[in-house]
């Protein structure tokens, strides 16, 4: 298969990176770590208005979606400017009450949802709810039944401080029965493909400040990047996010399409994506020496990001066995 983007797809990326860019996003995500949500609802926003979430609404919900493709490009850029929130949870949301219906309050959210007038937090298949305390709504799905709530138990922590985690707690039954297992079954697909998608914008963006570090920083009156090492494991970091990448837009093509091998394709891309995020950190951390270990620099907010990426929404070894079983 020959896949290029078009120019308006590109087009869109590129604006929405250069928003992302000029919003200051290491301090939003500072702020949401320490629980200020200002900032980030803010950003929330922005995003809303590039039609970022609108793409996984449909059009008579007041949406443009749903559009995999388009969907995809768009969080790689959040991954790649560290956007905070419950960006993956909302669209995931928006697919799974898309394929409910009405009964389930499809009619009420899912124009919310396309506006960025919600923060959603889908939990399915796992006992924490990402960003509980500052969804508008928790979903949480168990066997054959959903439940909405607005109520949490306290924050845990996190590997990734943006990442507030919280028990859910009681709530109202939205539906249940086959129906909901299977918009679940959907719901997991597209959140595979969106956190695979940050995953390789989070590479790509730890690759370049790591190649802009090696570049700088100088040993015996040369740069550390002219070292025959230091050039082979960029070179691996590379590579693994150039092979990631057309898993991720080819997942995000069969997902458009219905094919039947959706959820497998889905599933490699989130591996390799996740892993070259996460291979992508460790070189960030190894090359930015002492730096790499701080606190202050804003370099660590993209580095511990990569491994909660590369688990969420299934491991590496979940992932495998879903392309495994066919």
């Amino acid at each position: 298969m020959r896949f290029l983007l078009t120019d308006e797809q590109r087009e869109f990326a590129r604006t929405l990176d250069g928003m992302l860019g000029a919003s200051g996003t290491p301090a939003v995500v500072r702020a949401w770590a320490a629980g200020e949500q200002k900032p980030g609802r803010e950003l929330w926003a922005r995003v809303a208005a590039a039609d970022v979430f609108a793409l996984a609404v449909p059009e008579r919900h007041r949406g443009m979606g749903p559009l995999p493709v388009e969907l995809a490009l768009s969080f790689v850029e959040l991954g790649r400017h560290a956007v905070p929130g419950p960006l993956v949870e909302t669209v995931a949301a928006a697919a799974f009450w898309e394929r409910l219906g009405e009964e389930a309050g499809a009619g009420v959210w899912l124009p919310r949802i396309a506006a960025g007038d919600a923060l959603v937090s889908l939990c399915a298949g796992t006992p924490y709810a990402l960003d509980a305390d500052a969804a508008d709504a928790v979903l949480v799905v168990q066997g054959d039944t959903v439940r909405r709530t607005d109520t949490h138990g306290p924050v845990q922590p996190s590997l990734d401080p943006a990442r507030r985690l919280a028990r859910p707690l009681g709530g109202t039954v939205v539906a249940r029965g086959p129906a909901v297992t299977a918009a679940a079954a959907h719901a997991v697909d597209v959140a595979r493909l969106a956190t695979a998608a940050q995953s390789l914008g989070l590479g790509r963006a730890l690759l370049a400040a790591t190649v802009a570090h090696v570049e700088r920083r100088t040993q015996f009156q040369v740069p550390i990047g002219s070292f025959q090492a230091v050039k082979h494991r960029l070179a691996d970091t590379l590579i693994g996010l150039e092979f990631a990448q057309p898993l991720v837009y080819a997942a995000a093509l069969a997902l458009a399409a219905g094919a039947p091998s959706a959820g497998r394709e889905v599933a490699a891309a989130k591996v390799a994506a996740g892993e070259a995020g996460y291979a992508a950190a460790r070189t960030a951390l190894q090359l930015h020496g002492a730096l790499g270990y701080t606190a202050e620099p804003a370099l660590s907010l993209w580095i511990r990001k990569a491994r909660p990426l590369r688990d969420a929404w299934g491991t590496p070894a979940d992932c495998r066995a879903r392309v495994l079983a066919g």
